[in-house]
C-alpha cells in the first residue's frame, strides 16, 4: 500500500522523466504526509496492477459482512418486544414507530447493514476497476481510491456507532430468555448422555406434540431421578 509508480511516467518505462523525479517526489510527499513511501520494485507492473488495493479491499469487505452479521443478531433478538424473540432490548435513539405507538425500532443495527452493503458493492466496484486495465495502464484508479477511501470512512463511523449507541446500552431480558429456554426442545441434547440419542428424541418430539415444556415430559416419564432433571435442566422456570 505504501508503494508508489511515481517516475514512471505512463506506463513505467521512465521515458521522459528525470531520473530523480520519483525520490524528489516522493520525498515531497513524505513530508506532506507524515508516510513512508517506497518506490515499487517494477515501475511497469505498478502501472497497472491494482492487486493492493483488491487484497484491502476484500479484508473491508470481510469486516462489513462480521458488522452486518452481527448488525443482523442484535435485530432479530431484539424483535418484538411480544410478538418477536425479545430477549434482548435496544437503547431507543429515536421517538419509536410513526405507526405502532411504543415500538423502537433497531435503527443503528439497521444502518450498520446499509453501511456493510455499501461496503460490499464497493468491493465489486474495486474489483471490476482492477481488472479493467488494459496493457500497461489502468485508468481507473482514481475510482478505486475514492471508493476505499468511502469504505473506510462509513465502516469506521458505523463501528463506532454501533458500540456507542447501541452495543453499550443493551440490556437482556431474563425472563423472556428463561421461558423461551424452557418452552423448546432444545435441552434434549442435554439428555443424550443420561438416557440415550432415542429416548431424548422421543421425549422431545412428546413435549413438541403436546405443547408442554421438555422438563414436564421428563419427570413424568421416570427415566431421570428428581436431582439428575435438575442437574440437566437447571433451576425451574421463574
Amino acid at each position: 500500500m505504501r508503494e508508489v509508480n511515481l517516475g514512471g511516467t505512463a506506463i513505467g518505462t521512465g521515458i521522459a522523466a528525470h531520473s530523480s523525479f520519483g525520490r524528489i517526489a516522493r520525498e515531497e510527499l513524505e513530508r506532506l504526509s507524515g508516510e513512508r513511501l517506497l518506490p515499487a520494485s517494477d515501475l511497469i507492473e505498478a502501472s497497472w496492477d491494482a492487486g493492493a488495493f483488491v487484497h484491502f479491499s476484500s479484508v473491508l469487505k470481510r469486516v462489513a459482512v462480521k458488522l452486518s452479521k452481527i448488525a443482523n443478531d442484535l435485530r432479530l433478538l431484539s424483535s418484538g418486544p411480544r410478538g418477536g424473540f425479545g430477549e434482548i432490548r435496544l437503547p431507543p435513539v429515536q421517538p419509536g414507530s410513526s405507526l405502532m405507538p411504543g415500538k423502537v425500532n433497531p435503527v443503528i443495527p439497521e444502518m450498520v447493514n446499509q453501511v456493510a452493503f455499501t461496503v460490499i458493492g464497493g468491493d465489486l466496484t474495486i474489483t471490476l476497476a482492477a481488472e479493467a486495465g488494459q496493457l500497461q495502464l489502468n485508468p481507473f484508479e482514481p475510482l478505486i481510491a475514492a471508493t476505499l477511501l468511502r469504505a473506510i470512512r462509513l465502516l469506521s463511523r458505523a463501528a463506532n456507532t454501533l458500540a456507542s449507541r447501541c452495543v453499550d446500552g443493551i440490556t437482556a431480558d431474563e425472563a423472556a430468555c428463561a421461558r423461551h429456554l424452557d418452552a423448546g426442545a432444545a435441552r434434549a441434547t442435554s439428555l443424550v448422555p443420561l438416557v440415550g440419542y432415542d429416548r431424548a428424541a422421543g421425549l422431545a418430539r412428546t413435549a413438541i406434540a403436546s405443547g408442554r415444556p421438555l422438563r414436564d415430559i421428563v419427570v413424568e416419564s421416570g427415566l431421570l431421578a428428581p436431582g439428575t432433571v435438575e442437574a440437566a435442566f437447571g433451576a425451574g422456570p421463574r
